[in-house]
């Protein structure tokens, strides 16, 4: 009954009737409470494999669930990001694949990749060789960060005659393409990359060709980054993600980044008197979802232009993290504690009917549809 009497002070006549009953002011404190004036209190953050996309196939009713997230005039009203820990392409890239793929309209705002913590460490080497490994353009991503002297491993090793001794036998690898090549090259001839020194190296998606790549990698990395030189102290090693496995097309997961990382420093270790020394960032860390929270506010305050939003006054009570992979998804929503909220999917690694032993969610529903009628319903948003 407090409720009722606040509200009745702070309603004038004209706004509703001071016979109303208790129901119709409850109904217009949450109408008022999420209002397109107001800013919401809870953001949320997608997984994409397993969640939302299976290869590019959307699955799960995922263009349906992401569609409430705007008002009928594609207005942003519920703030969301895109928390994954793969990568390959710039986030502005990604953002224009997910929004023709869902069908939605895609801020590069929204989309954190497993390497987007790497434009953290731009300044510490913006002008030194750095060596960008992975599918996909990863010197592109590294450049777009601001790092100004990068090499994709392909074109680093390109550089070094008969460095992979399996090469000759490899039909398969596509050329450089002519463009990406000659400019490359022109940059890399400038800074001479067989003298001059690897600062660091960073795995920014998944390795295409293994052996090549630990085969360069424990070059540099054993010889303070001048492959074919004497022994010397190992050059930084960044991951972008831990993740042991994924789920992609194929009906079983596929081996990921960790995998790549444990296979890495087998080799090193079996081979170099001192034990790899690595970074890896992405999900379960925790300070990803502290980021992603940034984020989100970010996004939220890109959603109310009209509206100001302190961030030093405006909080989420809840943030939502829709999951497929209990150890990842899960578990760092959980380290990540107060005010995350997990919610597991079965459209992706999971597909137990219960809940994961050793990493429990909050909650687990079959698609992220229903994910999604869940928060909205919790929320009482329509």
């Amino acid at each position: 009954m407090k409720i009722l009497q606040i509200l009745r002070r702070k309603l004038s006549s004209s706004q509703i009737r001071s016979t109303a009953t208790p129901s119709l002011y409850l109904a217009f404190f949450y109408r008022q409470l999420h209002s397109s004036s107001n800013p919401a209190s809870f953001g949320v953050a997608f997984d994409i494999d397993g969640i939302l996309l299976r290869g590019s196939n959307p699955i799960g009713g995922s263009p349906r669930a992401l569609k409430r997230f705007y008002d009928d005039s594609g207005t942003l009203k519920v703030p969301y990001v895109f928390l994954t820990n793969g990568g390959g392409v710039p986030e502005s890239i990604r953002a224009e694949e997910l929004g023709s793929l869902l069908d939605v309209n895609i801020l590069p705002l929204q989309v954190i990749q497993g390497h987007s913590p790497f434009k953290q460490l731009m300044r510490r080497f913006e002008n030194e060789l750095t060596v960008a490994v992975g599918k996909g353009e990863p010197a592109k991503v590294m450049s777009e960060y601001g790092f100004k002297n990068v090499l994709s491993i392909d074109e680093y090793a390109s550089y070094f005659d008969n460095i992979d001794p399996l090469a000759q036998y490899k039909k398969w690898t596509d050329k450089l393409d002519g463009n990406q090549s000659s400019k490359s090259k022109h940059i890399a001839l400038s800074n001479d990359p067989c003298s001059q020194r690897v600062a660091a190296v960073f795995v920014v998606s998944d390795s295409v060709d293994w052996s090549r790549d630990i085969q360069v990698l424990c070059d540099i990395l054993r010889t303070g980054g001048l492959p074919g030189k004497e022994i010397a102290h190992q050059p930084p090693l960044f991951f972008a993600n831990d993740d042991l496995a994924y789920q992609a097309l194929f009906p079983s997961e596929r081996l990921g980044m960790g995998a790549f990382r444990i296979a890495v420093e087998s080799i090193f270790n079996a081979i170099h008197p001192a034990a790899l020394k690595y970074t890896s960032y992405g999900k379960p860390n925790p300070s990803v979802f502290k980021n992603a929270e940034t984020v989100l506010m970010h996004v939220l305050q890109s959603c109310h232009t009209n509206h100001q939003v302190d961030g030093r006054k405006q909080f989420f009570k809840t943030l939502y993290m829709i999951g497929d992979n209990p150890s990842v998804d899960i578990k760092g929503a959980r380290q990540a504690g107060s005010p995350w909220f997990s919610i597991l999917t079965r459209t992706g690694v999971f597909k137990g009917k219960e809940n994961h032993d050793d990493f429990p969610a909050d909650l687990v529903v079959d698609t992220v549809e229903e994910a999604v009628d869940y928060i909205l319903s919790k929320e009482c948003i329509s």
